[in-house]
């Protein structure tokens, strides 16, 4: 059973990153799968809704469904909701696209941007595309904040490659990524130019959980094309970034305040607490963790 169950994942994931549909013959290859068990696999998910086959080129694609699945839980746990004016202001203070991303174990995962764009080149990319976590901003940002060798073991795992739509990417061997971690926990924010794509660039911080202040449990970012993102304006940008970081750290977890999963209580209140506990070790998370500014 449990293989099946991870044969049915495969071929999710697979169809997801080939909207055109794939033929039989190709998804067995590809995951090595022999062709009755493919084909029972693809049957199960057609009579369930979630991948259609199309009649004339008999190509096997994902449905809507998948996808609306997706919606309606980012929709119940009311992370956009909470969230979104924190995004809108980054947006109209910088003039460029933000960016919130959430830490799902090992990867980052978009869940909600906002457009401070109103005129002229504006950036905007398609979210479906997973965080190529070594050739992004954000994704560096993240693992900036980890255990060196875990940062290490899961871009290992990967690999140095980035997918096809990318421009380049300045990091391709473990010397390099450490280098670049190194840089980023000492500034406090990760750094790409032209790397996704050619004449955009980004600037990303992470968000700490304030019950736990060494897990970055999301990424807050901006980008925007190069001739704008000038070298002489990303510090300003990184400073708006902290702020918005720390902003979303005192409102945190809020996945489990909307899930009402029980979250650490202030004993002298009774209620949720919003101080984070103070962090005695000398680890990453210390140097990366953006101070939160109350508004008043």
């Amino acid at each position: 059973m449990s293989q099946l169950i991870e044969r049915v994942l495969d071929v999710l994931e697979l169809l997801a990153a080939r909207p055109a549909g794939m033929a039989l013959s190709d998804l067995c290859r590809d995951r090595k799968l022999p062709k009755v068990t493919a084909h029972r696999v693809l049957s199960t998910m057609v009579e369930r809704g979630f991948v259609e086959q199309d009649k004339f080129s008999e190509r096997y694609r994902l449905t809507l469904k998948t996808t609306a699945i997706g919606f309606q839980f980012l929709a119940e746990t009311r992370i956009t909701d909470l969230c979104q004016p924190i995004l809108d202001k980054v947006a109209v203070t910088t003039g460029e696209l933000a960016r919130l991303a959430i830490a799902d174990g090992d990867s980052l995962t978009w869940v909600a941007k906002s457009q401070g764009a109103l005129s002229g080149l504006k950036y905007d990319p398609n979210m479906g595309h997973p965080v190529v976590l070594h050739a992004t901003a954000v994704g560096r940002a993240w693992l900036a904040t980890l255990e060196e060798a875990k940062a290490l073991r899961i871009v290992r795992a990967r690999g140095f490659a980035v997918p096809d739509h990318f421009h380049r990417c300045s990091v391709t061997s473990e010397a390099m990524l450490r280098a670049e971690l190194a840089r980023i926990r000492k500034r406090g924010y990760g750094l790409a130019r032209e790397e996704g794509e050619a004449g955009m660039a980004a600037v990303g911080c992470a968000v700490f959980d304030p019950f736990d202040p060494t897990r970055a449990v999301a990424t807050v970012s901006v980008a925007g094309p190069i001739v704008r993102i000038t070298s002489s304006r990303i510090p300003d940008i990184a400073a708006v970034l902290k702020v918005a970081a720390g902003d979303l750290s005192s409102m945190w977890p809020m996945r489990q305040f909307a899930l009402g999963t029980p979250s650490p209580v202030d004993e002298a209140t009774g209620s949720p607490g919003t101080k984070p506990q103070e962090h005695q070790g000398s680890g990453h998370a210390q140097l990366h963790r953006p101070t939160t500014t109350r508004r008043k």
